[in-house]
């Protein structure tokens, strides 16, 4: 009866539509609630809290360079313990969601949970993808990709309606924060269901350690000799680690350094010219559209409604012009976006930069990263690391110039003309990887 109830409790999923649900909504969880609900919450949050922009600000990069992180530790996680690490990081992920309930934390406890939640998020995006996407049979890869990368939108949309649902209830960001952990907590589950059937099972485990613990322990000889072997050893390990990554990175850039450069630096610039919209958008909106309740919660919705349908378009469109042409466009687009609430003071620069910013940063992330994997294909997790490092860094570098040029009066549109002159800048490094990879060819 026992064993029955278990197999019940831990049951595996196999089907590959379910597991892209399941990767959606991991995503959703990781990056709409560990990211960007931050985002939907930051007017309340500086209302309540009394912050100053640039806190703000920083609280805003604390959470990128965590990222980025993230990001550089998953790049060492081994392929076998994929599974393990994602489970870990989305509990990391879903415990600081719910622990900015707790109430008069301090600033610094503030940036410590900021800190853990970017560094959750990155790990979890690059290791969920990896599991997700691998799971897919090659007909269907690019349909259920597109529906497991779909979950970015979904998670901005869910944090922009969470928000103004619990705001018009008379609640804060603290019960918003909560809500939105309780709401992640299912994903745990469902994940655990996912794991690789190699994985030890509840009932091998309970026996093992069952076993082990009904056996003496072994004495060990006096002496220290062990121990200093045993040292040794993991000394010689990490240095074994660090070199075999080195000597990656040497075969995955041989004869590919210049194009996988100007591709990242780009990456990188496309970084920073979206965030400065990502995390500010609801505060220009609240500053600007005084007399519409809750437009900073409505455009942000906008976002992620158009980033959940912007994937499969510029999947299509790749497919006739290729990844480099419509990645072109994109930056060119979010560009042209990041003018309009320079040019619009009022609704139409707002929203038209929010349809934009929805439309277009989920399809730039896709296109650069087919591309620079598709350079070395034999080194694609690296490659996809060190160009999701140059993103993250760019992220972590747009929001601290943001609030230093937004001076007194917190004007971003110096932030905004910054980051339109950092993706035209990425256009040109674009063409220029696109004249190299045909030299290349």
């Amino acid at each position: 009866m026992m064993t029955a109830l278990k197999s019940r409790a831990f049951i595996t999923i196999t089907n590959e539509i379910a597991i892209a649900w399941i990767g959606l909504y991991c995503l959703a969880v990781v990056m709409g609630f560990g990211r960007f609900l931050f985002t939907a919450t930051l007017p309340d949050i500086m209302t309540q809290l009394s912050l100053s922009t640039t806190i703000a600000g920083w609280m805003a990069s604390i959470n990128y360079i965590g990222y980025f992180i993230g990001a550089l530790i998953a790049m060492f996680v081994p392929q076998r313990l994929t599974w393990r690490m994602l489970l870990l990081w989305t509990v990391v992920s879903v415990v600081t969601t719910m622990l900015l309930v707790v109430p008069n934390m301090s600033l610094n406890l503030w940036y410590v949970i900021r800190l853990l939640s970017g560094i959750a998020s990155g790990v979890a995006m690059i290791l969920s993808s990896s599991l997700v996407v691998q799971s897919f049979s090659h007909e269907r890869r690019s349909v259920l990709s597109a529906l497991h990368y779909a979950g970015i939108g979904v998670g901005i949309s869910a944090s922009a309606v969470l928000t103004w649902w619990l705001l018009t209830l008379g609640y804060h960001f603290d019960v918003i924060w909560l809500v939105a952990g309780v709401i992640s907590l299912p994903l745990l589950w469902l994940l655990y269901a996912i794991r690789p059937q190699s994985s030890t099972s509840p009932e091998s485990q309970a026996s093992t350690l069952s076993s082990s613990t009904l056996q003496p322990p072994k004495l060990q000889p006096s002496h220290s000799k062990p121990a200093e072997l045993n040292h040794s050893n993991q000394r010689i390990s990490v240095q074994q680690t660090y070199f075999n990554f080195k000597r990656s990175l040497y075969e995955a850039a041989s004869g590919h350094t210049k194009a996988i450069v100007l591709l990242s630096a780009s990456y990188m610039l496309a970084g920073f010219g979206y965030i400065t919209s990502a995390t500010f958008l609801p505060v220009m909106a609240t500053q600007r559209l005084t007399t519409q309740s809750y437009a900073g919660l409505l455009i942000w919705l906008i976002v992620g409604i158009f980033a959940m349908l912007s994937n499969p378009i510029w999947g299509a469109l790749a497919k006739r012009i290729g990844e480099v042409k419509t990645l072109m466009g994109l930056t060119i687009l979010q560009a042209f976006g990041m003018f309009l609430p320079i040019w619009f003071e009022g609704a139409v620069g707002l929203y038209g930069n929010a349809v934009i910013l929805g439309l277009t940063f989920v399809g730039m992330v896709s296109m650069t990263l087919t591309l620079i994997k598709n350079i070395n294909p034999a080194y694609s997790n690296l490659l996809i690391g060190l160009a999701t490092l140059a993103y993250a860094l760019g992220q972590f570098l747009g929001p601290l110039v943001t609030v230093a040029l937004a001076g007194k009066n917190d004007n971003f549109n110096a932030g905004l003309l910054v980051a339109a002159t950092g993706l035209i800048i990425g256009l040109v490094l674009l063409l220029w990887f696109r004249r190299q990879a045909v030299i290349t060819a």
